[in-house]
């Protein structure tokens, strides 16, 4: 097997640092130190601490997007107008799937992901590009024809509430219960539930305020 390269072993590091301390809790020594690099291999091979931040982003939910994306073709091909608990299926699945309990990457996604939701550096948030932007206005859009009555600015709350939930049970799941504590539910079930229940959410009256 031939070694792993300088730039994928700075990926390696920095997404399990970014993922355990955040973005500002995480400094370049600190990551090339863990890969084994020389200080510099940050700027030459990504330009920045933030372009590398957006590269570690980028390689973990790609995946996801991609699935998110083939499934919203898939129902798109099949009627303009799918039912909200499809559509939800289609967006919450792949999180699901990419991150699957007892798997060391599926616990790291899970973790970028509540850093990515969560982190006050604009750096964890400012990362994505013209692919993601694409599948998530499409969702938006696809959720809003059978959403009318709902805001853009509650739908896309809403959709941030998916991406929380799930990114939250899938982090339980790959951590010990504490004592006392329901263990949280591993496999298929798990998903099902959650789809069940954000299907609801999405589908719940707009707030009136």
């Amino acid at each position: 097997m031939a070694p792993t390269d300088t730039r994928t072993q700075l990926l390696d590091a920095a997404e399990h640092l970014f993922a355990e301390h955040g973005y500002r809790g995480t400094s370049v020594r600190a990551i090339t130190q863990r890969a084994g690099a020389n200080l510099a291999a940050v700027g030459y091979h990504f330009g920045s601490k933030a372009e590398l931040m957006a590269a570690v982003a980028r390689r973990v939910v790609e995946p996801v997007t991609a699935a998110q994306r083939a499934g919203l073709d898939a129902l798109l091909a099949r009627t303009p107008d799918p039912p909200v608990g499809e559509l939800v299926a289609a967006f919450a699945g792949p999180l699901f799937d990419e991150m699957p309990a007892g798997d060391e990457g599926g616990a790291r996604t899970s973790r970028l992901i509540m850093t990515i939701l969560s982190d006050p550096a604009e750096e964890a948030r400012s990362w994505t590009g013209p692919a993601e932007d694409s599948v998530r206005e499409r969702y938006l859009a696809a959720f809003a024809r059978v959403l009318p009555g709902l805001s853009s600015e509650e739908l896309w709350f809403r959709m941030r509430g998916i991406l929380a939930v799930t990114a939250v049970d899938r982090l339980e799941a790959h951590q010990q219960p504490s004592p006392g504590c329901v263990s949280p539910v591993a496999g298929e079930a798990a998903r099902e539930w959650a789809i069940t229940f954000l299907t609801a959410a999405m589908g719940a009256p707009p707030t009136r305020t």
